[in-house]
């Protein structure tokens, strides 16, 4: 009996101790708490922490016309005029998807670029249907299978990207649409299956000018944008 006694009082202290330690580490808000990043419900919700009573915070839906704190702009604002027509689509994007971030969006639609333009010349299905649209998929394997009828291939070195800005942003609904100008320096070339060259040139390095328009549903838990629609300015 004193042996139990003993191990239950050890324990009711080790409790205690845990308890006293967790509430000094947790249980104290200073206003500046943040939730644990979720990359896929935070695009769904905002937080709101209102000084209610029990200090708890409440995630509501975003409701059309709810607008962030000024603050959320800034980054909106260093990318482009504000005032300005891209401008304003920018940040009609923002108030959909608090998350967004122009420059970072630009750095991921030149990888993206990069991707596509790599497995439309491999003639990687499997990546560019991760990538694209429905329907800009379908283009790209008409295209893709045309070649592969002729028994062409197309051999294409990315030189590098010299520019990739957006032109335009709105919101359609809860989809962003965000049309990105790029310029790129590329050497490719087809060959027939005799290994001529039947378009391009493997030895010059030529200027490929691309308007590429990517799009996202704001609502959806999938982060990730596609292309929707291109056009060449050459």
């Amino acid at each position: 009996m004193g042996s139990f006694d003993f191990v239950t009082v050890f324990f009711f202290v080790a409790a205690v101790i845990i308890f006293l330690q967790l509430r000094n580490v947790l249980g104290r808000r200073t206003g500046s708490e943040r939730p644990p990043f979720d990359p896929y419900s935070s695009r769904e919700s905002d937080q709101v922490t209102g000084d209610n009573d029990d200090g708890k915070v409440i995630t509501l839906p975003r409701r059309d016309g709810d607008q962030p704190a000024d603050d959320s702009f800034a980054a909106v604002d260093a990318y482009s005029d504000p005032g300005t027509d891209l401008n304003g689509g920018l940040r009609s994007i923002v108030t959909a998807d608090a998350d967004f971030d122009p420059q970072t969006f630009a750095s991921g639609a030149k990888t993206a670029y990069e991707m596509i333009v790599a497995a439309f010349a491999d003639g990687d299905r499997k990546t560019l249907k991760s990538l694209l649209s429905k329907e800009v998929y379908e283009g790209f394997v008409s295209a893709i299978k045309d070649r592969e009828q002729k028994s062409e291939s197309v051999k294409s070195t990315f030189v590098g990207i010299d520019k990739a800005d957006i032109v335009q942003a709105e919101m359609k609904g809860t989809e962003a649409h965000v049309t990105m100008r790029i310029v790129s320096q590329l050497i490719t070339a087809t060959y027939d299956k005799d290994g001529e060259v039947v378009d391009g040139d493997p030895d010059s390095v030529g200027e490929v000018n691309d308007v590429w328009t990517f799009a996202r549903d704001t609502r959806s838990r999938d982060p990730n944008w596609k292309l929707i629609a291109t056009e060449s300015e050459d």
